[in-house]
C-alpha cells in the first residue's frame, strides 16, 4: 500500500468514525430531558435512559465510551465539561448524581445514589424502600477501574480513588483513597 493511499484510507476511516459519533448524538438531540453539550462523544452501545422521570445533562467536550449506561430512575444526572467516562461504567440517578468538570472515571465503575433500607427484620428488604441522598463528584477527580460509589457520598476536588475501591463515606480534597471500604492512604500537597 503506497503512503498516499494509506494517508487517504486512514483519513476516510477517521471521517467515518466521527460521523458515527454524530449519529449517536442525534439519537438524543431532540429528547426533552437529555441535554448534550458541544463535542460530546458517545461510544458504541451507550444508553442514556430517562426511567421514571428525571433529566440527563452532559457538558462540552465530554466523552462517554462504549457500553456505558446512564439511567435516571427519577433523579437528575449532571456530568460536567471535559470529562471522560470509560467503557462499561454504570451511573444511576435515583437521588441525584452530580459530576464536576475534568473528572476521569475509568471503566467498569458503578455510581449508585441510593441504598436499600433493611432495618425492619419483620419485612422483606424490597418492601422497606430506599434512601436516595445523592452523590457529588467534584472537579478534577480520578476514579480508577472497578470502583463502586455509594449513596450520600461527596468526593472532593483533586481526590483519587484507587482501583477496586468501595466508597461509602465522603472523600477529602487532594487525597488518595483505597480499599473496601475506601480509606485515605495519602494526602497530596
Amino acid at each position: 500500500m503506497s503512503k498516499l493511499y494509506r494517508r487517504f484510507y486512514f483519513k476516510y476511516l477517521d471521517i467515518i468514525r466521527k460521523a458515527r459519533f454524530e449519529y449517536r448524538r442525534l439519537r438524543y438531540y431532540f429528547h426533552p430531558n437529555v441535554h448534550l453539550g458541544k463535542k460530546v462523544l458517545l461510544g458504541k452501545n451507550v444508553r442514556l435512559d430517562i426511567l421514571f422521570g428525571g433529566k440527563i445533562t452532559i457538558g462540552d467536550n465530554t466523552e462517554i465510551l462504549d457500553g456505558c449506561r446512564i439511567w435516571t430512575y427519577g433523579g437528575e444526572i449532571s456530568i460536567g465539561n471535559n470529562c471522560s467516562i470509560n467503557p462499561y461504567t454504570i451511573i444511576y440517578g435515583h437521588g441525584g448524581t452530580k459530576i464536576g468538570n475534568d473528572a476521569l472515571i475509568a471503566g467498569h465503575n458503578m455510581i449508585v445514589p441510593s441504598n436499600h433500607i433493611f432495618n425492619d427484620t419483620n419485612k422483606l428488604i424490597r418492601e422497606q424502600g430506599l434512601t436516595e441522598l445523592g452523590i457529588v463528584i467534584e472537579d478534577n477527580v480520578w476514579i480508577a477501574h472497578g470502583c463502586t460509589i455509594l449513596d450520600n457520598v461527596t468526593i472532593e476536588s483533586g481526590a483519587v480513588i484507587a482501583a477496586g475501591s468501595v466508597v461509602n463515606k465522603s472523600i477529602n480534597r487532594n487525597t488518595v483513597n483505597a480499599g473496601a471500604p475506601a480509606r485515605e492512604i495519602k494526602k497530596m500537597i
